[in-house]
């Protein structure tokens, strides 16, 4: 699904003009996801490394670190 592009000289429709806020909305919040996923920085760097599926372990822990740290900034931890 992509957006959909002015024509040139002409206005989009309502409904593409829509389509395109929906569309908007989602990706901004996934390219939060993935910047605050980013914070991790072994995620941004190359790994040299020689043992398999090293690379999916290191994005399935900073995944997880991000998802720790969105639950905690929504609710406070109750002692």
């Amino acid at each position: 699904m992509s957006t959909e592009k002015k024509p040139r000289g002409k206005e989009l429709t309502d409904r593409e003009k829509e389509k395109n806020r929906k569309l908007s909305k989602i990706r901004v919040k996934v390219e939060h996801a993935l910047s605050g996923v980013k914070r991790s920085r072994i995620v941004k760097d190359v790994l040299r490394n020689t043992k398999d599926n090293f690379s999916d372990l290191v994005m399935v822990i900073a995944c997880g670190l991000h998802n720790i740290r969105v639950d905690h900034r929504r609710k406070p931890l109750k002692l």
